[in-house]
């Protein structure tokens, strides 16, 4: 794969990451720790299904299982190095399921999804 396509999944992937860090940046402003985590949870997999939608409709340069494991393979490098080790300091997040693990299953699980959705019936309109 070509250095444009893989910077075009990775640019996919931050953008869903990006979500998911706003969802929980307001969420923590505006409400307390929990709430804001639900709030997150449900947010991820809607935020990577739309996500999801745009690369495979425009792009889709792999198969949806590769895709998924590669949006949540960021997400998961993102939360680590990014947020855990240079904003919280600890790596107490990846303690919590709903926290990290629920979303990342779920960022998978819709980014498989919608992948799979789209291009089925991209073959079943030809």
């Amino acid at each position: 794969m070509s250095f444009g396509k893989i910077m075009t999944l990775l640019a996919h992937a931050f953008v869903g990451w990006a979500l998911c860090a706003a969802s929980m940046g307001i969420g923590m402003s505006v409400t307390n720790l929990q709430t804001a985590l639900i709030i997150h949870a449900v947010g991820a997999p809607i935020f990577f299904a739309a996500v999801s939608l745009i690369y495979f409709s425009r792009f889709h340069f792999i198969p949806p299982l590769q895709t998924a494991l590669i949006f949540v393979g960021f997400v998961m490098v993102v939360d680590f190095f990014i947020v855990a080790l240079l904003i919280n300091r600890s790596i107490s997040m990846f303690e919590s399921l709903l926290g990290t693990w629920i979303p990342f299953i779920l960022i998978f699980g819709s980014t498989f999804l919608t992948g799979t959705i789209i291009l089925r019936n991209r073959r079943n309109t030809k």
